[in-house]
């Protein structure tokens, strides 16, 4: 795939610019939704992260824990202390697999399914923030996501085009 700036005329200190960049466009976008779920989310009494989780579990019930990081995106470290926290907040269990002691897995207790209720709410509620039509938003979702797949994909060269 040819490289989206060469046929540009622009300078290259054009495209240095703060605003062009699509990591700070996705990065402090990043941080406005999360800002915007804080207030959503308070009525659970759950972090945006821990949220995450819950949607996670409300899907599949229960998920190892390296599922559910691959999942979320999440590392061991970050993930642990988060579970952990759930866990004392009643939301969740762990426990060791039995087939294999070496993989711990996470089940949702029923004040983790418990919170489903309240927490179906949210989605409608952000997407009226965003004040964005529903296609809009599953188009941008759409495209996030495969924009996500592109960067993760190892098969090709990480080699800049000239």
């Amino acid at each position: 795939m040819p490289n989206a700036f060469a046929a540009t005329a622009d300078t290259p200190d054009h495209w240095l610019a703060l605003d062009r960049q699509l990591c700070f466009a996705l990065y402090s976008t990043s941080l406005a939704m999360t800002r915007r779920y804080k207030p959503l989310l308070a009525p659970l009494g759950v972090t945006y992260p821990q949220y995450l989780v819950l949607l996670a579990l409300w899907e599949h019930e229960e998920l190892g824990v390296a599922e559910l990081g691959e999942r979320l995106f999440l590392d061991f470290g970050t993930l642990s202390p988060l579970l952990k926290r759930m866990e004392a907040s009643g939301w969740l269990t762990r426990t060791r697999d039995p087939e294999d002691e070496r993989r711990v897995r996470v089940t949702l207790t029923d004040g983790g399914r418990a919170l489903r209720d309240t927490a179906r709410a949210v989605p409608h509620q952000l997407a009226d923030a965003t004040r964005c039509q529903l296609d809009e938003l599953l188009s941008l979702t759409d495209r996030l996501q495969r924009l996500r797949a592109q960067l993760l994909d190892d098969s090709e060269t990480a080699a800049p085009t000239h």
